[in-house]
């Protein structure tokens, strides 16, 4: 039997090469940083690019909003790994917004405005002021751990098809965005498969896997010279104007619009103006981010190493999300914030994990949102180059939450049912709601409140909170009692609370000795409470957690961490760098002799 189980289930993953607190060399870090930035170019630029010109706005506006969203995305990322999550997630714009937005654009008091920068001005101070009111939303749910009390009805079964639909739901990004232009997505998607998985392996020098590490850096620059020397050939001269959009590199005119020094600062279009009606259409779009950043969260941890993070390290992730769209109504980014989830897939692809990447990359989110024509840049590449890598990078992301599936007992019907429907109907539903919506109507659900068509055309299409109401209703009103280890629930349940787990202290502990002041021992001691109250039994809470295996244990060979762990690349356990990283392994992956 043991021969036949070869694949046993883990809660760590180990195939990566540095994990969240383990670091690779100055050199490495800054370019993988600045991979990272590159990376969350696209949505970056793209929001906006739809946004602002529906709002009456300029090329020069359409800049400055964007060196705008690049600022406070740099801040808001710094915080989220420093004091929110602590996981290596990079947090940008997000599209879940764009509905709420839609409907504030349309507001017939905007509407009747005919100068056009008046009208952007006085749209954007709108949906400053959604934003502000809405932000309230996550900031309440995180900090008062509303949220973490909520995820005690996650479970393995449950949050794989949202995570997995987190990066499923995004289809519409990838391929269908790489279309419009094939002659420079097709080969960018096969260089990137070519070069991350097949020459994954080559080392050109001091033995280093260059593709496998830098593929996005390596990719990118060979296919926006190729797309360069296309526009200026004129290749697109002739071609519908959606084509020269797509593939044009000197489409967006971001580079002769974009100012040279600019230091984006809070209130800069004005006061915000607040109206009930589009504050309670933006709280929904905030709901829709804060699920889809809970299933990023749990597919960040794992592509780092690290634990699922307990619940109240999520509540605290979530609270200071929300007072990152605090900072995004202030500053006037046009749009809310959100993990950005094909950074998250980016830590698969590199194998690289590590906090202080991501700490760095916000550091070139900031500098090159002030330096505004060097940012300009790089956000013209063309959208296409970044559909081509959300295929590969989306597809990551949503494979890591059908890996949770692992954990429960697939040869279960309740198990399939569930599974099965949440995935399907969190694709076909918002498909239905997104057919009938478009800028100028208001969706699949028109009454005469416009607030409220927003607040449900904005639920109901986002996959990865249909997902989520789908799978957790389901998961825990179906045959609950009977079904307790096949849900998986007994893997999960020790990351719940902050001590359930000696790893979770390593992973997730507030730096500056923060956590002297802001202890999560209270939350555990109600959270455990809760427990008892509905008759969940949480062994691991009750338990003194398993001390952690000495460094001089793993020298003297007295425990037992795999052969990919003991002898990899970076050399033996005994290795300084490797010793943090392997004194949070896989519990399949200890054992002593």
């Amino acid at each position: 039997m043991a021969d036949i189980i070869s694949h046993p289930p883990m809660d760590q993953l180990q195939d990566l090469e540095y994990c969240i607190d383990s670091n690779p060399p100055w050199a490495e870090t800054i370019i993988l940083a600045f991979q990272n930035y590159i990376v969350m170019l696209g949505t970056s630029v793209m929001i906006p690019s739809v946004l602002v010109p529906a709002m009456g706005g300029t090329d020069g506006d359409k800049a400055r909003v964007i060196q705008t969203l690049l600022f406070v995305a740099g801040i808001n990322t710094l915080l989220q790994a420093l004091f929110g999550t602590r996981l290596p997630a990079v947090v940008g714009g997000s599209y879940a917004y764009v509905v709420p937005i839609a409907y504030i654009i349309r507001d017939t008091s905007l509407q009747r405005i005919t100068d056009g920068h008046e009208r952007f001005i006085q749209t954007m101070r709108a949906i400053q002021g959604a934003l502000i009111v809405a932000s309230s939303i996550q900031i309440i749910l995180g900090y008062s751990q509303v949220w973490g009390l909520f995820s005690r009805f996650f479970s393995p079964l449950g949050m794989a098809p949202v995570v997995g639909l987190v990066g499923l739901g995004l289809f519409q990004r990838g391929f269908p965005a790489l279309g419009n232009c094939v002659e420079i997505g097709i080969p960018m998607l096969l260089l990137v498969i070519g070069l991350s998985q097949y020459l994954k392996h080559v080392r050109l020098s001091r033995n280093f896997p260059i593709f496998e590490r830098f593929p996005v850096l390596i990719c990118i620059a060979f296919v926006w010279i190729y797309a360069i020397i296309l526009t200026a050939s004129g290749a697109y001269r002739e071609k519908r104007l959606i084509t020269q959009n797509s593939c044009r590199t000197d489409r967006a005119n971001l580079i002769s619009t974009a100012p040279w020094f600019k230091f984006p600062y809070p209130l800069q279009w004005g006061p915000p103006t607040f109206s009930a009606g589009h504050s309670f259409a933006m709280m929904s779009a905030v709901l829709v981010s804060m699920v889809e950043s809970t299933g990023a969260y749990k597919a960040a941890s794992r592509l780092a190493i690290a634990t699922p993070p307990p619940a109240y390290v999520l509540s605290r992730g979530i609270g200071w999300q929300g007072i990152g769209i605090l900072l995004d109504g202030l500053f006037g980014t046009g749009t809310g914030s959100t993990v950005s989830v094909e950074n998250v897939g980016l830590l698969g692809l590199t194998r690289v994990g590590s906090r202080r990447v991501v700490q760095i990359s916000a550091g070139f989110m900031i500098f090159f949102s002030i330096l505004g024509k060097f940012g300009a840049v790089f956000a013209s590449i063309p959208f296409p180059i970044f559909a081509a890598l959300y295929c590969v990078l989306f597809g990551l992301v949503a494979s890591v939450g059908l890996s949770f599936l692992q954990f429960t007992n697939m040869n279960s019907m309740r198990n399939l049912i569930i599974t099965g429907l949440s995935l399907f109907l969190g694709i076909s539903i918002p498909q239905f709601f997104n057919e009938y919506w478009n800028p100028t109507h208001n969706g699949l659900v028109h009454t005469h409140a416009g607030w409220f068509n927003a607040f449900l055309n904005a639920i109901f299409s986002s996959p990865a909170t249909v997902g989520l109401i789908v799978a957790v209703l389901l998961d825990n009103t179906i045959e609950v009692e009977r079904s307790k280890k096949d849900r998986g629930m007994q893997w999960w349940v020790k990351f719940r609370t902050f001590r359930g787990d000696n790893r979770n202290e390593e992973f997730y502990t507030l730096p500056f000795n923060l956590n002297r002041d802001v202890h999560p021992r209270a939350f555990d001691k109600c959270l455990s409470r809760i427990h008892s109250f509905v008759d969940l039994k949480v062994q691991s809470t009750r338990s003194r957690p398993t001390s952690r295996p000495r460094e001089d244990e793993y020298r003297k060979g007295n425990v037992s961490v795999g052969l990919r762990l003991v002898e990899g690349k970076r050399g033996y356990v005994s290795d300084p760098l490797l010793i943090k990283c392997h004194t949070a392994l896989p519990i399949y992956g200890i054992a002593s002799s």
